[in-house]
């Protein structure tokens, strides 16, 4: 353990959901991905591109919530599809002022521009304040959410806020959803990069060519409330920020892995008390390059490590939720998920890759997420 110890609030983990093609809960997307599934396949959706690409989408609405009366876009129907299994399962009470929601997202209703007219109302729609207080509203929440809206690592920047808002004790409580869901917007500007894999992509491997999308929700719960002291904590976390180019990550790894070294210091763990490393793994040649090299720079290149892209695509503001909360039932059930798609080292500073359901006996595990802008996040969970 490093030297001193943290003085703030235990913050700890209530409950959690995912909403994916591959399940409607938690234990259903664990089992998925305990069988070796994968939800990505090639599509051929003439509406979102004139060629077939490989995706992780949901066949028809069936998982989305079917509405109140409220006209709910199909994103906002996938949030509270998401939160509202998490927050049936707590206990928790929405309707108290030291209780608040975070949207988590990239794109939210960024779909609508592609199909109403523009005018000021449609400025208004697409906004995500607009779908979180819709969400907010719908959940009875007093307090004004919050968006975090930070590309790939939105999901787990808005679990570092939720955490630094309960430790600074403004909140006693937080309820954070990430949700995303794939159009023609986000397809043809992931294929004006070339970022886009024909197949189900391949992580940190030799022959990567490429990420997958993903549609998704998950809610994670946190809070004070020590009657939840038996729970799994949320340690510390950081973030940082390459500065080096609008799309292309870091050269060399350091940013990352100083919000890493941050983040350690934050939770008060040593590198060498990480048991595991849930990765953002995207499978693109250059971002696999950059985490491998900032795991190494943080010492960190000995723990197992999985992505999940295989499994579920890139689900952008979801991604550090969905993969967090597999992450979380790794720790309680003893089991790291697989790599989809690995097979041989492909990047410089040779990382641990899990290729198959492995027993572990873990207290604490890393959760790394970078995106465009040259962010990163980086988030401790321990027992």
């Amino acid at each position: 353990m490093s030297a001193g110890e943290y003085n703030g609030r235990d913050i700890y983990v209530v409950t959690d959901n995912i909403v994916s093609p591959l399940g409607n809960t938690t234990g259903a997307n664990f089992a998925a991905l305990r069988a070796g599934k994968t939800s990505v396949q090639k599509h051929h959706y003439k509406e979102i591109a004139p060629e077939a690409f490989a995706a992780s989408l949901f066949k028809d609405n069936d998982s989305f919530y079917k509405g109140d009366g409220v006209d709910y876009t199909r994103f906002e129907r996938l949030a509270i599809a998401s939160a509202s299994e998490a927050i049936n399962n707590s206990g928790i009470d929405t309707g108290d002022d030291k209780t608040i929601f975070i949207l988590s997202s990239t794109k939210g209703n960024i779909s609508l521009l592609e199909t109403e007219e523009d005018n000021a109302g449609l400025h208004q729609r697409v906004s995500l304040a607009t779908s979180a207080n819709l969400i907010a509203a719908h959940f009875g929440f007093p307090s004004k959410p919050v968006v975090v809206s930070n590309a790939c690592i939105s999901g787990v920047l808005a679990i570092i806020t939720a955490m630094r808002l309960i430790r600074s004790g403004e909140y006693d409580t937080a309820v954070i959803t990430g949700a995303d869901v794939i159009s023609k917007f986000i397809v043809s500007g992931f294929q004006s990069f070339h970022a886009l894999s024909n197949e189900v992509c391949k992580p940190f491997d030799r022959d990567r060519d490429g990420l997958n999308l993903g549609e998704g929700a998950g809610t994670i719960i946190l809070s004070a409330d020590n009657k939840y002291s038996g729970s799994i904590k949320v340690l510390g976390g950081a973030v940082s920020n390459d500065a080096n180019h609008i799309s292309g990550p870091s050269r060399t790894g350091e940013e990352l892995a100083g919000a890493i070294n941050n983040a350690l210091k934050d939770a008060v763990v040593a590198a060498a008390d990480i048991n595991f490393i849930s990765a953002h793994g995207t499978a693109t040649p250059y971002n696999d390059e950059m985490e491998a090299a900032a795991i190494t720079l943080a010492g960190l290149q000995n723990a197992p490590l999985n992505s999940l892209k295989g499994n579920y695509g890139h689900t952008l503001g979801a991604a550090g939720i969905i993969e967090t909360v597999i992450s979380l039932q790794s720790l309680k059930q003893g089991l790291l998920m697989p790599t989809i798609g690995y097979q041989e080292n492909g990047v410089t500073h040779p990382v641990k890759v899990c290729t198959a359901v492995t027993e572990i006996d873990a207290k604490t595990f890393l959760k790394t997420a970078s995106g465009f802008g040259g962010c990163n996040g980086a988030i401790i969970f321990g027992k």
